[in-house]
């Protein structure tokens, strides 16, 4: 019997049990669906964060205080006091960094702003001019603050757009003055509605010169961060050299296992975000795929069934002439249709769920979020699907090829 007639016997078979058939492909079915959820979810967050961190171009550099965190225990070290004055001093010369662009410092915090009888919380960043230039935003009412301000410690404030909404209305805001903390500053600038860039939610922010915010707001002589850029994307490694042998000396450091700062550039970022999305999606795929092994494990057991069920048939097929290959084959293709047919619907459905996730997480996150349909996934799927049903499908195709066919046509 060659594969066409084959595949029509098998189909014939299942045909004849719809309801058991339905039910028997149930666990694939979620099993694959399941896989291409996770995988979709897992690729559209990575692709998000992604674009969120490109925002920020590829010539910026963080400088952060503290050695890198590789667990719980280092955390703590992100809160030390390493960065001050003298290092952004040091690494503004020319002689130290070769190819530095541009440089801040930045400090943050979260507090009440008020204005007459309003009050909310929002984010307050310390930071320059390029602050809004790494963002691209710039004011659409007033302007920015200058250097001048920075270096005078002058009490002015931009606000991002939905701080403006909040406090003041349609009012005009420019030159009026609010409190932050308790400290009186004339607002000199309004940012336009923009959203997320870069994960910094601009519209629901105060930004304001660095030295400002350390004296007024925080009491602190220290940064929380230094951001760099590179005056091309390829001088960004020699940059990073450079900032780090700056650092190592105005820190008096000889042994770099010992620095009290760490430098994070885009593609770092970018390669820490691939790898930990890349490892949550393989442990929900692990747990997903569980399914899959029940669902293998129900196929077995159904065959098994059909094979006791339909001996008779079995006899009589091989009493005029089929072979124990032909009857093997039955019974397996039967196998590999039913987890076939459970990985197409598995894939349509896991891609439907993904496709409403990520309307529902668009509407939550505000941050651009798009739906990806994962083909890689998809065809994972199928093989994977396609494989069970070999595997699990063959011990009862071989059972059924064994069989005697003068026992089994005096089967009852």
């Amino acid at each position: 019997m060659n594969i066409k007639n084959s595949f029509k016997t098998a189909l014939k078979g299942l045909q004849t049990h719809k309801s058991r058939s339905a039910l028997t492909v149930l666990g694939i079915v979620i099993g694959i669906a399941s896989i291409i959820l996770v995988m979709s979810v897992g690729q559209g967050a990575e692709d998000l964060i992604l674009n969120q961190i490109r925002g920020l171009g590829s010539q910026t550099i963080v400088i952060e205080p503290g050695r890198e965190p590789t667990g719980p225990s280092d955390f703590a070290e992100i809160f030390t006091d390493s960065l001050k004055l003298k290092d952004i001093e040091a690494l503004r010369k020319p002689a130290n960094v070769q190819g530095l662009k541009e440089l801040t410092a930045e400090v943050v915090l979260v507090a009440p702003v008020t204005f007459e009888s309003e009050t909310i919380r929002t984010n307050v960043v310390g930071s320059s001019e390029l602050f809004a230039k790494i963002l691209d935003i710039y004011p659409k009412e007033g302007s920015i603050f200058t250097d001048d301000d920075i270096r005078q410690k002058a009490s002015v404030a931009v606000l991002g757009a939905e701080v403006k909404k909040k406090l003041f209305g349609q009012s005009d805001a420019i030159g009026k003055k609010i409190k932050i903390k308790g400290q009186t500053f004339r607002v000199i600038g309004v940012f336009p509605e923009k959203g997320h860039v870069s994960l910094f939610n601009v519209d629901d922010m105060v930004v304001m010169p660095y030295t400002t915010a350390q004296q007024y707001l925080l009491g602190i002589d220290h940064f929380h961060a230094i951001i760099a850029q590179a005056e091309t994307e390829e001088l960004v490694p020699r940059v990073v050299r450079d900032i780090e042998l700056t650092l190592r000396e105005t820190h008096g450091i000889s042994d770099p296992g010992k620095d009290d700062f760490h430098i994070t550039t885009q593609a770092d970022a970018a390669e820490r975000v691939r790898t930990i999305t890349g490892i949550l999606t393989a442990l929900l795929v692990s747990v997903a795929a569980i399914s899959l092994l029940v669902g293998g494990i129900g196929i077995m057991n159904i065959m098994l069934v059909s094979v006791t069920e339909r001996t008779r048939e079995i006899g009589l097929r091989k009493a005029i002439g089929a072979t124990e290959k032909d009857i093997m084959i039955q019974f397996l293709l039967e196998a590999v249709i039913l987890t076939g047919v459970g990985g197409f619907i598995g894939i349509a459905l896991g891609a439907g769920f993904a496709f409403i996730a990520s309307l529902i997480l668009s509407r939550i996150i505000s941050l651009g979020w798009i739906f990806v349909f994962p083909i890689s996934a998809a065809l994972l799927g199928l093989g994977v699907a396609s494989f069970v049903g070999l595997v699990f499908g063959l011990y009862p195709a071989r059972q059924a090829s064994l069989k005697s066919p003068i026992e089994a046509l005096r089967y009852e």
